[in-house]
């Protein structure tokens, strides 16, 4: 064991090699001296429980891996060829090619965020995107925070701090990453009240929870999870009936929100602001990088007074929107503006996909792979907490292990080692991509990742 200790290159001879030299000059000797340390400590542990030792190469080699998952650019950019349209392991929804220069924008110099040009004088970063959302969803007003659940906490701030807020059993539910509706809620300063059961709530159970210490009915729509069979949940129409008779106000968080009719697109439908705010909900909540196909947000629409109220709160500071976010939301929004989302927006554009299409690029992923690949029927689904349980027809590049000699597992992870990692996912011990949710300027990765991974 002393002889193995002894073995050990020492932290000068390590920093002396050309390689590492090559990495002092990119991130400072103090800095790759320490991951040196760290590499030979690891190699010292190894021997003093029984391992074998080292070498030169091999420390050079493990402080190169550890400079590289350490400190590269992050995220790295991959390709979502899992077929799940609103995959929020991999950031939801792709943005324009509008909404990408528009942050590019922002970012690369100053910008009229908080000025009026035409007085010279500050400005609000809400007023443009106000007017938009009133535009789109009929508001009287909107304002635009850093997620729905930031929006929903605010909104309820406003309406009912050290108040009740009542809300259907069946919907104080998890909205994903351990976060759930009851919690957000007391992070409002509220009291959550349950009315119903899971499966089924009436008016009328709303209406005899209400006392002089009702601050808001919150209306949570099932956004990531359907509930079937014996159930029953009113009509928001009826609930803000109930609301304007006893003085209530109802809030309703939509969650993804969406302002295409989804049933046109041969999926269920996914309630709009459009119809909530037509419903009279005075304040209406929803995501942006969700089915509205923009980046992280979230969005309050409603009436004028109640937006004003939220506006002037003092979260609505801890939890506004930055300048990047922004520009790529507006952006986003000017799409639906001009009529232009289904052709525009990534997310409406994978999902109006023809079968046509999508067949066809599997076939050109296929080409040099027929002994171990073929293509088959499948389905795409939307994910990303939006309807659940929906799905769309696709079809999938179905490949065996065989085709990297290997597992089929091992072939998942070539590609994930990719230049450009490639995502898909294994049904069956077989490996799925589905060119749905793939960019077409992205085939090119596809095919060079499947090349190298089959060695094609």
């Amino acid at each position: 064991m002393t002889k193995l200790f002894r073995s050990l290159p020492s932290v000068d001879q390590v920093l002396s090699d050309g390689r590492i030299q090559e990495m002092v000059d990119l991130f400072s000797q103090p800095r790759v001296a320490g991951l040196v340390r760290d590499e030979l400590e690891s190699a010292r542990r190894t021997i003093a429980n029984g391992g074998d030792g080292t070498t030169l190469e091999r420390v050079v080699r493990g402080v190169q891996h550890e400079a590289s998952a350490r400190w590269r650019s992050w995220p790295r950019p991959v390709v979502n060829a899992t077929g799940v349209v609103l995959h929020t392991n991999l950031g939801r929804s792709p943005l324009s090619a509008d909404a990408v220069e528009a942050v590019r924008g922002a970012a690369a110099g100053y910008g009229d965020l908080e000025l009026d040009l035409s007085s010279g004088r500050r400005g609000s970063r809400q007023s443009r995107v106000s007017r938009i959302l009133s535009d789109l969803t009929g508001a009287e007003a909107g304002l635009v925070v850093n997620n729905n659940a930031s929006a929903v906490m605010l909104g309820l701030a406003v309406a009912a701090s050290g108040r009740q807020v009542i809300v259907s059993r069946g919907e104080a539910v998890e909205i994903g990453g351990g976060f759930r509706v009851p919690d957000v809620l007391r992070q409002s300063g509220v009291k959550l009240v349950e009315v119903g059961t899971t499966n089924r709530t009436y008016v009328q159970d709303y209406e005899d929870a209400i006392t002089d210490d009702t601050g808001a009915i919150l209306c949570v729509h099932a956004s990531n999870f359907r509930v079937t069979g014996f159930t029953h949940s009113p009509a928001l129409h009826d609930l803000v009936a109930l609301g304007d008779r006893r003085g209530v106000p109802v809030l309703h968080d939509l969650g993804s929100g969406c302002l295409l009719d989804t049933t046109l697109f041969g999926l269920g439908h996914e309630p709009m602001p459009q119809e909530s705010l037509e419903a009279g909900a005075p304040l209406v909540f929803f995501s942006g990088d969700k089915l509205l196909g923009g980046p992280q947000a979230g969005i309050i629409v409603g009436t004028s007074e109640m937006i004003e109220a939220v506006s002037r709160h003092p979260l609505a500071r801890a939890l506004r929107i930055d300048k990047l976010s922004l520009s790529g939301l507006v952006a986003t929004l000017l799409h639906y503006v001009r009529g232009e989302a289904e052709t525009e927006i990534p997310v409406w554009r994978m999902i109006g996909l023809s079968l046509r299409d999508i067949e066809s690029r599997a076939r050109a992923w296929m080409r040099g792979l027929e002994d171990h690949a073929d293509v088959v029927e499948g389905l795409s689904t939307i994910g990303g907490g939006s309807l659940p349980g929906e799905t769309l027809p696709t079809r999938l590049l179905s490949l065996d292990g065989r085709a990297a000699g290997e597992s089929v597992d091992e072939l998942a992870r070539r590609l994930r080692s990719a230049a450009t990692p490639v995502l898909g996912r294994i049904e069956d011990d077989r490996l799925l991509l589905d060119p749905r949710t793939v960019l077409p300027e992205e085939d090119a990765a596809v095919s060079e990742a499947l090349s190298l991974a089959v060695g094609r």
